[in-house]
């Protein structure tokens, strides 16, 4: 399917209606695609007595388990055409989810999640700062969820430092030169929550360090797990940033490597927001019906970007609440939510837990 007709917009620029007709046209197709392309997509879909040769309402798109992708190899595309195979975070033990691309759907998530991150940070590259190893990403072949957060967030960085050795310990000496080179420029900074509170915030307290991040923007994601059973929320972790660097603008983001690029920004307002190319739709527990604003329920989510495997439409197992849509103070167009936590049971899985967990 060609999606280059909408990979440029402005990704928070279409309004409920604007976007509901999009994504009509877009899903249904995809469906249609995978149900052919992908047998065991296809079996899934028979079993439910889902019609696809008609065009479906978008919460009447069949949504499929995303803890299939541990369990199954589900793709789309002839498997000589697959160039990049991903796995999701995991603690020892655990199955990973396996995610296979073409060179399309990379090249599609790349545009995409370039075109969001640059709405929040310029599109301009700046020097950059990882909050990670670059021993992470020494396998090129078969990628895991954070050395993809990674690489992906990378092409924003003209000049780049890891800020971590392979031992997780703080480059300090590198650290204050880098920041001391750039200070007169704005400095981009990623990395993962638990790892950005562990091994940076709290080495910078430690140490007593003097730096300036005033001018700087930081993007982290990964997972809060760890940092909750220690009492350290969004706002918290915002404060202790402030404190110990003056850093303003941090942003989080929500994403999974089953359906990468398509990643959800926090806003100026701390709420997660949808952009054209992703959605987001709270059901119920009990019978997965949809859930009312304010309501907590399980988060599904659509992407109109998985065309080499089957992840258009995706139950995870986040809780989540819709707080509004086309209206949040910060001015930006689409749905806007929060997180609540993983449903009960579920297995760790963000980058930034599973690592808390192994540490």
């Amino acid at each position: 399917m060609n999606l280059d007709p909408i990979l440029n917009l402005s990704p928070y620029s279409l309004k409920k209606q604007e976007k509901e007709k999009l994504y009509i046209d877009y899903l249904n197709e995809l469906t249609r695609h995978h149900f052919i392309n992908c047998v065991k997509y296809s079996k899934m879909l028979n079993a439910i007595d889902f019609d696809q040769n008609i065009n479906h309402g978008v919460h009447e798109i069949p949504f499929i388990p995303v803890r299939l992708f541990k369990m199954h190899d589900l793709y789309s595309v002839p498997k000589k055409n697959i160039t990049k195979t991903m796995t999701s975070s995991g603690t020892s033990g655990q199955k990973v989810s396996k995610i296979f691309l073409d060179k399309q759907a990379t090249l599609n998530q790349s545009k995409v999640l370039t075109n969001i991150v640059s709405s929040f940070i310029g599109k301009k590259r700046t020097p950059m700062m990882i909050i990670d190893t670059n021993a992470v990403l020494k396998n090129r072949n078969m990628f895991s969820a954070r050395g993809a957060g990674i690489l992906g967030f990378s092409i924003f960085g003209s000049k780049r430092l890891y800020a971590l050795n392979e031992n997780m310990e703080l480059n300090v000496d590198q650290v204050v030169s880098f920041l001391n080179e750039y200070q007169n420029e704005r400095i981009f900074i990623f990395g993962f929550t638990f790892m950005i509170y562990q091994h940076f915030m709290n080495e910078i307290r430690k140490r007593n360090l003097q730096i300036n991040l005033s001018n700087s923007v930081l993007i982290h994601g990964g997972g809060w797990k760890k940092l909750i059973n220690e009492s350290i929320t969004s706002s918290e972790f915002r404060k202790i940033l402030y404190d110990l660097s003056k850093i303003k603008s941090v942003h989080d983001y929500y994403g999974m490597v089953e359906q990468t690029g398509s990643i959800y920004m926090e806003c100026e307002e701390g709420n997660l927001h949808a952009s054209i190319f992703s959605d987001v739709i709270i059901r119920r527990v009990d019978d997965f019906s949809i859930a009312n604003v304010g309501e907590k329920g399980i988060i599904q989510t659509l992407s109109i970007l998985p065309t080499s495997y089957p992840g258009h439409s995706l139950l995870t197992e986040d809780e989540g609440i819709l707080l509004g849509e086309d209206d949040c103070i910060c001015g930006r167009l689409g749905k806007y939510f929060k997180i609540v936590g993983r449903i009960e049971n579920a297995e760790i899985r963000g980058c930034s837990d599973t690592y808390a967990n192994e540490f």
